[in-house]
């Protein structure tokens, strides 16, 4: 699945993953304390130890949580900025993944090897934004700005905003004949 790096708003990413977290945790505590009330209730004993059937309770309602955001709540219009920042995340984390293939190709040269690391520097360029981490990126400025220049003297394009997942297996596979 192809990933674009959009432009947003730092500040209305927070507050909508703010807001978002929130009516998760509020659907969690509220499912979480009506089945362990329930299965209390059925399966309990009054005045018994009663702790496996709360337990049994707030496992089940993380599941039916977990359930309700994967397959009701992540196209919601709330969920928009939480689900964007979670694949941005797991973007760079397949790059990381292979950051040391990425980076032998990005010493030989390889044009895909370059684009993903331009891609990865963009990516959490913007994460950091997202995150409100200017620490965490302005110790990356100086990397960043030599990978572009060296993308530019090869008259390579440096606005790389997709991460194509065939750059991924391309690379790997170009550093393992090496």
């Amino acid at each position: 699945m192809m990933f674009e790096i959009k432009p947003l708003n730092p500040e209305k990413y927070r507050q909508q993953t703010r807001r978002s977290t929130l009516i998760l945790v509020l659907i969690f505590l509220l499912l979480s304390m009506l089945l362990s009330t329930l299965s209390v209730r059925l399966f309990g004993e009054p005045g018994g130890d009663n702790f496996r059937w709360n337990l049994g309770g707030v496992i089940a309602g993380l599941v039916l949580s977990v359930a309700l955001v994967r397959f009701k709540f992540w196209q919601q219009p709330w969920m928009a900025a939480a689900v964007y920042g979670w694949q941005l995340k797991r973007s760079l984390m397949s790059i990381t993944n292979v950051m040391h293939h990425v980076s032998a190709g990005v010493a030989a040269q390889d044009p895909t090897a370059m684009k993903l690391l331009r891609f990865y520097h963009l990516g959490l360029s913007q994460m950091h934004q997202l995150d409100a981490n200017s620490s965490a990126l302005s110790q990356l400025v100086a990397e960043i700005n030599q990978h572009q220049a060296a993308m530019q003297a090869l008259g390579m394009d440096t606005d790389q905003h997709q991460l194509n997942p065939a750059w991924l297996e391309t690379v790997k596979q170009a550093n393992a004949a090496q």
